[in-house]
């Protein structure tokens, strides 16, 4: 089989995408269900096209403009990238400006610390 019958043309990629809090157990679920259970996870904060809020605190006014998100990075080597985006953006679908956005980077290498397996085996 050459590289080109591999999904992802035989190359590691790495799916990362900035959804709402919220999103994160259907996100979990719909990765499952095709095949890409492994993520990482991180809280972040950021702003794109969500309009800033206007809030008080002790009287005062204050403009909140980086809001609360969730980093979901999943590498793939077996599963095509595009069936993992599609999951994610299905699932994190709101239809709301925030929902937010999904990038597919590719991954020069990788090495898997307990085993000391490289490349495609260590995903």
């Amino acid at each position: 089989m050459s590289d080109t019958d591999l999904p992802n043309d035989g190359g590691i990629k790495l799916v990362m995408a900035i959804i709402r809090p919220d999103k994160l157990a259907d996100v979990k679920t719909a990765l499952a269900e095709v095949g890409a259970p492994s993520l990482t996870v991180s809280n972040v904060s950021g702003r794109g096209s969500q309009p800033a809020k206007k809030s008080q605190w002790r009287g005062e006014e204050y403009t909140v403009d980086l809001h609360q998100k969730v980093k979901v990075e999943c590498i793939v080597a077996e599963i095509p990238a595009e069936d993992v985006v599609d999951a994610i953006a299905d699932a994190a679908h709101t239809g709301e400006k925030g929902d937010g956005k999904v990038f597919i980077l590719p991954v020069e290498s990788a090495v898997q610390v307990r085993t000391g397996k490289t490349g495609r085996d260590a995903v």
